[in-house]
């Protein structure tokens, strides 16, 4: 029996399928991949960010698989969203939903108010992270963002993971656009006015916007887990010729 693909796009912190623990069983009714962003490794050294390699990973998980079938549904939290939206935008015919989990696709709200106070905020902590060691940058990103502090990266995962997080391009610097004629859903944990103004933008424009607990991670929640499952089984119904 033929299963319609789902790709799941992780963000910052864990990856590939560790970033979607609620998402696994997923994998019964769908032909579900957990992608790795450019530059994210268990085992090599992380590299610089980039925009395009992300959206080309995105598009490859989508290309036709060897037996006729191409395209999917794509889920994609946080930083993720972006390259999301570029493959979208590049290939719609190949993405047949979005669901955007917590998008940071500043560069689209960076003119409203939530989103350029941010920018405000963090653009001078990027302006020379390449100025700066790795758990330095890491704990004033965390400072910044959330007002707490962090012990400093002792595991070699650790220091990976704030090395990888130095080395993220700003998401304001992202060249997104509007993604026309693509069932969208943008998931929010109600926590944070900088991805609500986000999902205000995108409803504004066509997305379906549901909320759900569980801070920047909604997609841990029941909730959030039931709003993703539910929303592509909906657009999957709606469009049977690409699920025979």
């Amino acid at each position: 029996m033929f299963k319609q693909r789902v790709v799941f796009v992780h963000g910052s912190g864990s990856f590939g399928a560790a970033a979607w623990p609620r998402q696994h069983g997923m994998a019964l009714g769908y032909d579900a991949l957990f992608l790795r962003r450019h530059g994210y490794d268990a085992v090599a050294e992380p590299v610089e960010s980039s925009f395009a390699e992300d959206t080309a990973i995105v598009l490859r998980s989508l290309s036709d698989d060897g037996r006729g079938a191409a395209g999917g549904h794509v889920v994609a939290h946080a930083q993720g969203a972006i390259a999301a939206m570029m493959a979208a935008v590049e290939r719609p015919d190949l993405v047949h939903s979005l669901t955007l989990v917590e998008p940071a696709c500043l560069s689209l709200t960076a003119e409203l108010p939530a989103t350029s106070a941010h920018i405000s905020l963090m653009k001078p902590l990027f302006d020379v992270r390449h100025q700066l060691g790795d758990d330095d940058f890491q704990r004033e990103f965390v400072r910044r963002v959330y007002a707490a502090d962090l012990h400093q990266a002792a595991t070699v995962e650790e220091k990976r993971s704030a090395r990888r997080l130095r080395l993220q391009s700003p998401s304001w610097e992202a060249p997104l656009h509007i993604v026309p004629g693509v069932p969208t859903l943008v998931l929010t944990g109600g926590w944070e006015p900088l991805y609500e103004e986000i999902a205000g933008y995108l409803r504004e424009t066509g997305a379906l916007h549901r909320t759900a607990p569980g801070g920047h991670r909604p997609q841990d929640s029941a909730d959030g887990d039931r709003a993703i499952r539910q929303f592509i089984a909906d657009v999957s119904r709606s469009e049977p010729a690409r699920a025979s």
